[in-house]
């Protein structure tokens, strides 16, 4: 039974220990200096290079700022099974203070980001920036 409860437990320890540790970031890029996209409570907008991904997301936490976060990313080729981008568009805006699951629609992947702060409810808003390729990416593709 121990070992159950070890078995179930030691994943949400894990999880919370690294929120307070140092990261390991993988070998991504995150362009000069690991300089963050935005400053604490103000909105920014990111968009990977033309036929370029998201591949890694990284943050940081502030509650004295605001309960906001530090945004930045990073962004790598797209497969080239997968083709050159055919189309690009935001997707619908997710509401400040909403609970929200967001993919991107007509089976693009997403290679940007655009997000406000709001400090009436301590919460941003965001919207995915997505593109299609011209060969279809295949079932349970990131």
């Amino acid at each position: 039974m121990d070992l159950v409860l070890l078995w179930v437990f030691l994943p949400l320890v894990t999880v919370a220990w690294g929120q307070y540790g140092d990261y390991y970031y993988g070998p991504y890029n995150y362009g000069d200096n690991d300089e963050w996209v935005n400053v604490y409570r103000q909105g920014f907008n990111f968009q990977c290079p033309h036929g370029q991904v998201i591949v890694a997301i990284r943050s940081v936490f502030s509650k004295k700022e605001g309960s906001d976060r530090l945004w930045n990313y990073a962004c790598m080729p797209a497969a080239q099974s997968l083709g050159e981008p055919t189309e690009c568009w935001w997707e619908e805006i997710n509401r400040a203070g909403t609970e929200w699951y967001q993919t991107c629609s007509n089976n693009g992947l997403v290679a940007g980001f655009q997000s406000q702060y709001f400090p009436s409810v301590l919460d941003r808003e965001w919207q995915f920036y997505c593109c299609r390729y011209s060969q279809r990416c295949p079932y349970s593709c990131w």
